[in-house]
């Protein structure tokens, strides 16, 4: 278990506060994450990498000179906001670009994207190079996720930025390194984040999980626990199976501890791993054990292969190039020098501006502030049991996230509405506040649910049933294009598709709001539940989607008991 923590709500806050005090010669604390402490002599492309807190030295140990310009730091497990990698994006360009890297999740998809567009919007040239190398979570290559793989991508896209390859180059060769890389991870037993009373997933004792995620996802496969010997063949035969096209018979083999098995062991294994790649008849180039991509106090490793070149190569000299990061090193990278910027504070800035709305709109503004205070502590009730939904086929976050959505909006919508705006800035606020505090898949679609909602109200009169069934309608179509999802996807969608559409139905029959409301409330429940018969088809939950059926869908399920609380006050 996580022993050391305060309030576990503060627990990647207070770590990045202590993470740069004590790595002040690499980086320094943003708001969102770090960025290095040191210049170089000349500009060049910045590498962004980033990805939920947990999983240390990914991400914020490998900024510095040779790899990372900066890392956005999302809260526990949860991918960072559109408004952290935006800060750390801007922190860190230097002027001749910027590329993002990070593991293939959908809610880093969703923020990191978002973010890109922000940039590109501001006039600075951006690309992305998902990380997917772990072989499985989808037969699909382009559909799996990044797991400890991401050293292999950032190391050779860093060591192109240092090199001065422009924008196009670095993203070149990231895209090649990803290509060359596969990793496969077992597990033991299960982690547990701060506070939290069990861990999000258990291996009964004397069995292994082969495949499991780094967030907890659970495994394609369970087995008795075999000899260090055994797993080391168990490893290897599975990423030799999945050599790519094309590649070299020169690998970097990386063995990455999950956070409780010890070096020793990993030494051990890793004696079994070098033999059975020369038996292979593959040359070992310079290989790496140790943690690199951890998931807190997980029992488990994984195995990296980075596929080189027959001779060396550009692949070969980039992953071998000078770095100085405060979890990676190699060699002495020169051209380098300590900046003046004063730290800064990783806390968020002065509240945003509130224009007042109209008398009847800031009456709204008001009913809709008190609908976030109920929401708030209903999440709070339910957090567990959304979590336990989770844990059948996905992470186990969900309801910790709801719960950090919840109160984050429901400070902003009472701090909005104290300060006389309507009920679209109120919702506004809302959704920018949840948005950021929550992070992850269901912190972005809800920022875009909310947004829209607060877009389609406005800040003027009163709105009347047509207009609340209008922007419930609007927020529908931001949901489904923030995220993708349909109707049959087992998500969010199953519930709000339903919601939108009896609303719609009611008021066009003339009922009143809080009739029509809870009619439509009724019906997102009953759709929620019925998600149980459902296979999970996207998100994380898509690699084990048959696992999750009999139980509903958690984002369908929260999402009924969004709008079922929030239409007593709202109505």
């Amino acid at each position: 278990m996580t022993r050391l923590f305060n309030d576990p709500d503060d627990f990647a806050a207070e770590m990045t506060t202590g993470l740069a005090a004590a790595s002040a010669r690499w980086l320094r604390a943003v708001p969102g994450g770090v960025v290095r402490s040191t210049e170089a002599d000349g500009p060049t492309v910045s590498l962004v990498v980033g990805g939920g807190s947990g999983h240390y030295p990914a991400f914020a140990g490998l900024v510095g000179p040779g790899l990372a310009h900066g890392a956005a730091m999302g809260n526990l497990f949860a991918s960072p906001s559109t408004q952290q990698i935006h800060s750390v994006a801007a922190a860190a360009d230097r002027g001749r670009g910027v590329l993002m890297s990070y593991g293939n999740y959908a809610g880093d998809v969703l923020n990191f994207d978002a973010a890109q567009a922000r940039l590109r919007d501001a006039g600075v040239d951006c690309r992305t190079v998902v990380v997917t190398d772990d072989v499985s979570s989808a037969a699909d290559p382009a559909l799996r996720r990044g797991i400890a793989g991401d050293l292999c991508v950032f190391k050779v896209a860093g060591a192109a930025c240092e090199a001065g390859h422009d924008l196009d180059g670095v993203e070149r060769v990231a895209r090649l390194a990803n290509e060359r890389t596969r990793s496969l991870g077992v597990a033991f037993d299960g982690c547990t984040l701060p506070g939290a009373g069990s861990p999000l997933f258990t291996v009964p004792d004397g069995r292994m999980a082969v495949g499991l995620g780094i967030h907890g996802e659970p495994g394609i496969d369970e087995t008795d626990v075999p000899t260090a010997a055994g797993l080391a063949e168990l490893l290897v035969r599975g990423l030799l199976a999945e050599r790519p096209a094309g590649a070299g018979d020169r690998v970097v083999p990386i063995l990455n501890g999950l956070g409780s098995v010890k070096y020793e062991e990993l030494y051990v294994v890793y004696g079994a791993v070098h033999r059975l790649l020369g038996e292979a008849g593959l040359t070992v180039v310079d290989p790496e054990v140790g943690e690199f991509c951890t998931s807190f106090d997980m029992a488990g490793a994984s195995l990296t292969l980075l596929w080189l070149d027959d001779a060396p190569g550009e692949l070969e000299r980039l992953w071998t190039a000078p770095c100085d990061t405060p979890a990676f090193r190699r060699g002495a990278v020169a051209g380098h020098h300590g900046t003046t910027a004063a730290p800064q504070d990783t806390a968020a800035g002065a509240p945003a501006a509130v224009l007042e709305g109209s008398p009847g709109s800031r009456a709204c503004g008001a009913r809709v502030a008190a609908a976030f205070d109920a929401v708030a502590a209903v999440l709070d009730a339910e957090a567990d049991r959304l979590g336990r939904l989770d844990r059948v086929a996905g992470d186990g976050d969900h309801g910790i996230g709801m719960q950090r959505g919840g109160r984050a909006a429901r400070e902003a919508a009472a701090d909005a509405a104290a300060r006389g705006a309507g009920a679209g800035t109120v919702l506004r606020h809302a959704a920018d506040a949840w948005g950021d505090r929550a992070g992850g898949t269901s912190g972005a679609i809800w920022a875009a649910l909310l947004d829209a909602l607060g877009t389609a109200l406005g800040d003027t009169g009163t709105p009347d049933t047509a207009a609340v069934a209008a922007a419930v309608r609007a927020a529908e179509r931001a949901v489904a294009a923030a995220g993708g999802a349909a109707v049959g996807d087992k998500t969010m969608v199953d519930a709000l598709v339903p919601f939108a559409t009896v609303l719609d139905e009611r008021v066009g029959a003339g009922e009143d709001l809080p009739v029509a409301w809870a009619d439509a409330a009724d019906a997102a429940g009953r759709a929620a539940e019925d998600t149980a018969r459902l296979t999970a088809r996207l998100g994380r939950a898509r690699a084990h989607g048959e696992r999750s059926v009999g139980t509903p869908d958690p984002g369908a399920v929260s999402f009924a008991l969004v709008v079922r609380t929030a239409g007593e006050h709202l109505c």
